[in-house]
């Protein structure tokens, strides 16, 4: 089964340092204000789901949440998360790290589109 959010080696390297500080993580990704549309790390429970968020699958052993409005843009795409040099939102956990995480993102193949309308959609937040 293909999965709808993937993690580069470089990013889970930091997710791994990052909950060597912060203990259990999680992710969101919103069309918000403050960084875009960037992915947002955080301490597990620091961040209030919701049932509009759905959760698109584990990058690192993390819950991978993105908003709804969001997964009807990027549904058709795998989300990679990635991290690079700067600054992101003061926000997220990576931040004080002088990294960010990005995504990117690969339209899914015909195939793949088939097995996700066949295994049915995400899972929403409690």
């Amino acid at each position: 089964m293909v999965n709808r959010v993937e993690i580069t080696d470089k990013a889970a390297e930091i997710v791994a340092r990052l909950k060597k500080q912060h203990g259990a993580l999680m992710f969101h990704q919103s069309g918000g204000c403050c960084d875009g549309s960037a992915p947002m790390c955080y301490p597990a429970g620091d961040f209030r789901v919701g049932p509009q968020d759905v959760l698109l699958g584990e990058i690192a052993d993390c819950k991978f949440y993105i908003g709804a409005a969001q997964f009807e843009y990027w549904e058709h795409t795998q989300l990679i998360i990635d991290v690079v040099p700067g600054r992101g939102s003061g926000f997220s956990a990576e931040a004080p790290e002088g990294v960010r995480f990005l995504t990117r993102s690969r339209v899914f193949s015909d195939e793949e589109v088939a097995e996700l309308a066949a295994a049915g959609p995400p899972a929403r937040a409690a």
